[in-house]
C-alpha cells in the first residue's frame, strides 16, 4: 500500500495553527487523502506555556519530535516558517521530500532593511509597546492588503491570543532568531518560492534571490500582502497544485 503524503504546515513569529485559515480545508479538498500536520512553534498556540528556542535551529528539533512522522514530509511553510522549513530540509534531507517557501528571507542573501523593509519599523515598535488586542490589529494591518479591516477576523485573533498569550520572552527569542538565521547549503529538494510583491513587511525581493540562488521554482502575486494564505488562498492552492503535479506525479 503507498503511504499517504504528508504536509506539515509552519506558520511565522508570533502566529499559531489557527492562523492558517481556510487554507488548511483547501489543502484537503485537493489533496483528500493526505495528512496534514499543523504543529505550533513552542511558545505559541497549544504551546505557549513554554518559552521558544532561541534559534531557528532549535525550533526545528521541536518541530521534528512534533511532528514524529515516519515518512518524509513536505513543507508548507510562511516567513519565518520557511527559515525552519530550510533548516529542516538542509540538516535532515531524508526527512523532506519537498518545500514551498511563502513570504520570507535569510542571509546573507538579503539585506537587513529588505528582510524587514524600513517602512514596517514603526508598526513593529508599536507591536512591543502595545496591548495584546492592539498588537493583533497592527499584525492584521501590516500582513494583510485584503482583510486589514476585517474586524470580525481580528476579534478572532484577539481571542486567540488571550486564549492562548504569547509571552514577552518567547516574542523576542523568536525575533532574533529570524533575524540571525543565515543559509550555506542548497537544498536538494523540490522547491517551490512564492512571494507577494505587495508586502508591506518582507520585499518580495528577498524570495525572488532565494529562488534565483537555488534554482527554484517561482510564483509572485502581485497584490497580496504577507499574509499570503489569507489573501488569496486560492490562487497559492493553484500555485502549489501545479508544483505538486510537475514533481511528485508520476505520468
Amino acid at each position: 500500500m503507498k503511504d499517504r503524503e504528508h504536509f506539515v504546515l509552519i506558520r511565522g513569529l508570533l502566529r499559531e495553527a489557527r492562523h492558517w485559515g481556510k487554507f488548511i480545508t483547501d489543502l484537503q479538498h485537493h489533496f483528500p487523502d493526505a495528512i496534514i500536520s499543523t504543529p505550533d512553534i513552542p511558545g505559541n498556540g497549544l504551546r505557549h506555556h513554554e518559552t521558544s528556542p532561541r534559534t531557528i535551529a532549535g525550533i526545528t528539533e521541536a518541530l521534528r519530535q512534533q511532528t514524529g512522522s515516519s515518512q518524509p514530509v513536505k513543507l508548507i511553510s510562511l516567513s519565518m516558517g520557511g527559515m525552519i522549513a530550510i533548516d529542516w530540509m538542509t540538516r535532515y534531507p531524508d526527512e523532506v521530500e519537498g518545500t514551498v517557501l511563502i513570504n520570507t528571507s535569510a542571509r546573507p542573501l538579503s539585506p537587513f532593511y529588505h528582510r524587514l523593509r524600513w517602512t514596517a519599523y514603526p508598526h513593529v515598535l508599536r507591536m512591543i509597546l502595545h496591548s495584546a488586542a492592539q498588537k493583533e490589529a497592527d499584525i492584521l494591518k501590516l500582513t494583510s492588503n485584503r482583510h486589514h479591516h476585517d474586524n470580525t477576523l481580528l476579534e478572532f485573533w484577539q481571542q486567540w491570543q488571550q486564549q492562548y498569550p504569547v509571552s514577552k520572552a518567547s516574542g523576542r527569542n523568536q525575533f532574533l532568531a529570524a533575524v540571525k538565521f543565515s543559509i550555506s547549503t542548497k537544498p536538494q529538494q523540490p522547491l517551490l518560492v512564492v512571494t507577494s510583491r505587495g508586502d508591506r513587511l518582507v520585499d518580495y525581493r528577498c524570495s525572488l534571490k532565494l529562488a534565483q540562488a537555488w534554482g527554484a521554482d517561482y510564483a509572485q502575486h502581485e497584490t497580496a500582502g504577507h499574509d499570503l494564505p489569507l489573501d488569496d488562498s486560492v490562487w497559492l492552492m493553484n500555485v502549489i497544485k501545479q508544483w505538486h503535479v510537475s514533481n511528485f506525479v508520476k505520468i
